[in-house]
């Protein structure tokens, strides 16, 4: 299974499709749990996320109801919902997007990396980070 990983993560990095394209399973970075799968996606030379699955033991298809509503996604379904948004390459790293946390209805300021198989989502309020490691989906 690593070996298939492996040809497909060096498969999009020969094809010139950057390797941050591609489905991630985001982990709770208190509990060490899955919680969602992310499609990263590029479009018009910028970095998109939406949540393509959620792992909720609760209610399986939720809306955001502490979403901001002045950028249109309070009360909206998460599943298939854009929480990732205008991401701009900067040679290694991926800068000057943003990023929604649904659970609290917070957008941070975003930088995205690779750290090998792994994406690092860090996301800024002021001077204060938080950082998640990402793991690619098989």
């Amino acid at each position: 299974m690593k070996l298939l990983a492996g040809f497909l993560f060096l498969s999009a990095v020969c094809m010139g499709q950057p390797a941050i394209v591609g489905k991630w399973v985001t982990v709770d970075d208190g509990t060490n749990e899955a919680k969602s799968v992310v499609e990263i996606f590029e479009q018009k030379g910028q970095f998109y996320g939406k949540i393509v699955q959620l792992f909720s033991t609760t209610d399986p298809d939720p809306v955001c109801d502490k979403c901001p509503s002045e950028d249109g996604r309070y009360l909206k379904k998460i599943m298939g919902m854009e929480i990732i948004k205008d991401m701009k390459k900067v040679g290694d790293e991926y800068v000057d997007g943003s990023i929604l946390d649904p659970e609290e209805g917070k957008v941070y300021r975003c930088k995205l990396w690779l750290e090998g198989a792994n994406l690092m989502v860090r996301g800024y309020w002021g001077p204060f980070y938080r950082t998640q490691t990402w793991r690619k989906s098989t």
